[in-house]
């Protein structure tokens, strides 16, 4: 198993009695991961104390292998992550070009790298008729791809995106979606994306972290957590449909008619290999089978209900 991109051992940050992440304890591994979490449960925080940017009140974390309370450490893993921000980061009286060359340099790159660099990620998040532009001609669309391609222009290992749709109309939340796919997945890039859009995350990442109210509620792959735990599966039949629906009453399954040819079947093991038996003991062929999966935002509402505190 490859070694955990990012540490958290009992990670808490306090602002007086207001505790705004508590006792955070997790490994990470590399690979694109969601950090899920309402508003105010504690995900910018979580990434400022990543950055180094604040400090913790307890506990500590690593990433990509640096400790970020350590200022000669802090500015190693600056050539590691890449770093962009919810809010505006972008030099007022720069063009496009300028503004990554200098950001660029900035991670400890030659100006001739820098500005090489600048070149490739603008092509990359397609700003490459706007890289000359002033920012007042950006749309908040062209600005998001520009914090996005500052934060890939010294090519890191791993990616922090804190709300990388935020603003953006549905082409331009479409477009940017397909770039941070496409950086978790075909460029091999560890990210780790900071959302409340479940279904940002459901189309970008493997793996998801639920923070609620400053704690981890639940960690782990999306496919495991949308697994349904009854076991539910779906199966398309050819053939004589009465005998295949016959003989599973017979053995006890729980089932419903969905359509022609199609059963809503609750199996006793995870994988329904059974039910292809039962179906060729009775003259059916179970053409089509696929389990049923929660959707993330089922995952997500279900830990949040459970994580509620009882009114007294």
């Amino acid at each position: 198993m490859s070694e955990a991109i990012i540490v958290l051992d009992g990670l808490e940050k306090r602002y007086g009695s207001i505790r705004a992440l508590e006792g955070l304890t997790l490994e990470l591994p590399p690979g694109p991961t969601g950090l899920l979490g309402p508003n105010g449960a504690g995900k910018s925080t979580l990434i400022k104390l990543l950055l180094g940017q604040l400090e913790p009140s307890g506990g500590r974390a690593r990433i990509a292998g640096f400790d970020p309370t350590q200022r000669a450490q802090r500015l190693a893993l600056r050539r590691k992550v890449g770093y962009m921000p919810e809010s505006d980061c972008l030099i007022p009286r720069m063009n496009g070009v300028e503004i990554v060359t200098a950001l660029g340099r900035l991670t400890g790159m030659t100006a001739r790298d820098a500005m090489t660099r600048a070149h490739e990620v603008l092509d990359y998040v397609e700003l490459e008729e706007a890289r000359y532009r002033g920012l007042d001609e950006y749309s908040t669309g062209m600005k998001q791809r520009l914090k996005l391609a500052q934060a890939l222009v010294h090519d890191p290992e791993l990616l922090l995106l804190d709300e990388p749709t935020n603003g953006l109309d549905p082409k331009g939340r479409k477009h940017m979606l397909e770039l941070v796919h496409d950086l978790g997945h075909a460029q091999g890039k560890s990210l780790l994306l900071c959302s409340h859009l479940l279904p940002d995350v459901e189309r970008t990442c493997e793996h998801i972290v639920m923070i609620d109210k400053g704690r981890i509620r639940s960690e782990g792959s999306i496919e495991e957590l949308t697994r349904s735990e009854a076991n539910w599966v779906e199966v398309e039949v050819e053939g004589d449909l009465a005998a295949f629906q016959a003989r599973l009453g017979t053995e006890g399954y729980e089932l419903e008619a969905t359509g022609p040819q199609r059963l809503r079947v609750k199996v006793m093991e995870p994988d329904g290999d059974r039910l292809f038996e039962l179906a060729g003991s009775c003259g059916a062929i179970v053409s089509e089978l696929s389990i049923e999966r929660s959707s993330l935002e089922d995952v997500f509402l279900e830990t949040l209900a459970r994580t509620e505190v009882p009114a007294t």
